[in-house]
């Protein structure tokens, strides 16, 4: 559905995007995660046509999306920072809307409308941000969009509203079908709700599976070991920490054949517990040397 195809792109000198590849399946909800200018923002604008790549593809269903106004017309984006003309209310952009996309359907709308505190003849400038926010979904829902790409899409937002926008999404996806694209620092939102993810880090992509995969090939395990005994090797180990005798150890690979490797040791105790998306996240990016560090103040 949306193929990235090792795309590159700098701006004044500084490489932004480095030779990345991302594949998001149709009727998916997809989580791009990574820190803070490890490209995810410039790669969206890609993906909806906003940037020319210097190098790569950029596919959806197949086709360029730069300068394709029949690939773009099936893409809809919410950016983090929304943008409305400030004199408009919400009826009039809903008027907009529906004059410049072919399948805005104002049945969709209205049926929207319950979801959502708003005022349609609030001016936009009159409402919050987290108002906006609100607005920006119901009118970008009502597009009826095949791809939805989406940028913080809920940040701003009361718990009750999260849910109720994560909700609308999910029933999208299921219906229609809808191939979802969504960036956010809240990782435990991402958990809830997407089937496939993946780790951007200076440009790159460093890891993309499906959500069920990644929490089955990274493993936390809380030990205890006799005095003379010692891990055995072959572990692939990413984290290590000790309280008294109980070590903790953070391992990529399978959780049957990481107990069978410990085990021949004899553990006096071994606990296994799957990794939450956040901790993955942390965990993968201590290899690429972005970690929690120890500040003494």
């Amino acid at each position: 559905m949306i193929e990235v195809k090792n795309v590159s792109k700098s701006f004044d000198g500084l490489k932004a995007l480095d030779k990345l590849n991302i594949n998001v399946s149709k009727g998916s909800i997809y989580g791009l995660v990574g820190p803070n200018g490890a490209g995810k923002s410039t790669i969206i604008r890609h993906i909806t046509g906003i940037f020319k790549q210097d190098e790569g593809e950029v596919l959806v269903n197949g086709q360029p999306v730069f300068e394709n106004p029949e690939v773009k017309s099936g893409i809809a984006y919410i950016s983090d920072d929304v943008f409305f003309y400030n004199q408009a209310t919400i009826h009039d952009m809903m008027k907009f809307y529906k004059g410049v996309c072919p399948n805005f359907s104002v049945e969709r709308y209205e049926k929207l409308r319950g979801a959502f505190e708003l005022k349609e003849n609030a001016k936009m400038r009159s409402l919050s941000k987290g108002m906006q926010k609100q607005a920006a979904f119901w009118l970008t829902v009502s597009m009826c969009p095949e791809v939805l790409v989406l940028d913080e899409p809920v940040d701003g937002l009361d718990p009750v509203m999260r849910r109720q926008i994560w909700g609308i999404l999910m029933s999208d996806v299921m219906e229609n079908g809808t191939t979802v694209l969504v960036s956010s620092h809240n990782l435990r939102e991402l958990e809830d709700v997407c089937d496939h993810v993946g780790i951007m880090n200076r440009g790159r992509l460093l890891l993309e599976r499906s959500l069920s995969d990644m929490q089955e090939n990274i493993v936390k395990v809380h030990f205890a070991l006799s005095e003379e005994k010692q891990l055995p090797e072959g572990l692939d180990i990413l984290h290590t920490s000790t309280s008294g005798r109980l070590k903790t150890i953070i391992v990529r690979g399978k959780a049957e054949d990481i107990t069978n490797k410990i085990a021949t040791v004899q553990p006096l105790f071994m606990d296994l517990i799957p990794l939450s998306l956040e901790e993955i996240f942390i965990y993968e990016l201590g290899g690429e040397h972005y970690e929690v560090k120890d500040i003494i103040l």
